[in-house]
């Protein structure tokens, strides 16, 4: 490594320290959820296999996981696989549900989760999962069930549209069967019928890759968010990234719609 280079790396050490200090001062956002977007983009500016560029991103997931305990974060939602992905080419579809498949096999399986009691929930419409991902899904989840110091829920199969019309169809049903009056159908009636129905709604949402929009993610729970967007593609996002995001919502005033 180059002087210049070790200056550069000893300088950005000495503000993600200083930043991290200010962020451990104040309250951090008890739910934080992620559009993990730019993969591809990576991939391509990097000169590498857009595979290797999906691969990066589950490492960088990973990375996201060890921050949010540092910094207190007890809930982190993150959007790996929308429905309208679906439509990608065939052999990307592939390597990306296999490696979903063996990173929850391994996740049931890390000592660590078990000793963080790391608790993962897959949210999304399960019937368009294939049978040899789910397999994978419920045994990690059947072997963090009851675990609650930190909660991953993992967005595969996923549209916000999507969840609102199943929980909507869920109080028809009921009132249908005359378990639920039309009278007594509330906000609450639709949040308690949503994938993240025990969970409190996100406090920050943070999208990668410099996109300024939502894509269909969490649009019944995000009404009170605070939004926060990078312009670093989600494989090269540091932890000096995610400091400035959390910092960035620290500094705002959270008006709850008044």
């Amino acid at each position: 490594m180059s002087v210049k280079k070790a200056l550069t790396r000893k300088g950005y050490n000495f503000y993600e320290k200083r930043l991290r200090k200010k962020v451990l001062l104040e309250r951090t956002p008890n739910h934080v959820a992620i559009i993990m977007d730019g993969n591809r983009r990576y991939a391509e500016d990097e000169g590498m296999d857009v595979n290797e560029g999906h691969a990066r991103g589950k490492k960088k997931l990973e990375d996201v996981i060890d921050w949010c305990h540092d910094l207190g974060v007890k809930v982190l939602t993150v959007y790996a696989f929308s429905t309208e992905n679906f439509s990608r080419p065939e052999e990307e579809v592939k390597y990306i549900m296999d490696m979903l498949e063996s990173t929850f096999f391994a996740f049931a399986e890390d000592e660590r989760i078990h000793e963080n009691k790391v608790a993962l929930r897959v949210i999304g419409d399960r019937s368009m999962i294939p049978e040899s991902l789910m397999q994978a899904v419920e045994h990690a989840e059947a072997r963090t069930e009851g675990y609650s110091n930190f909660h991953l829920n993992v967005a595969i199969a996923y549209g916000g549209r999507q969840e609102i019309i199943s929980a909507v169809k869920k109080v028809a049903e009921e009132v249908k069967n005359d378990t639920l009056r039309i009278e007594d159908i509330d906000e609450q009636s639709i949040s308690d019928r949503l994938y993240t129905y025990d969970l409190p709604d996100p406090d920050l949402i943070l999208r990668t890759s410099g996109e300024l929009r939502i894509s269909n993610f969490l649009l019944w729970q995000l009404a009170y968010s605070e939004f926060y967007f990078s312009d670093v593609y989600w494989p090269g996002f540091r932890y000096t990234d995610f400091l400035r995001a959390i910092r960035s919502y620290q500094q705002r005033f959270r008006r709850f719609g008044h």
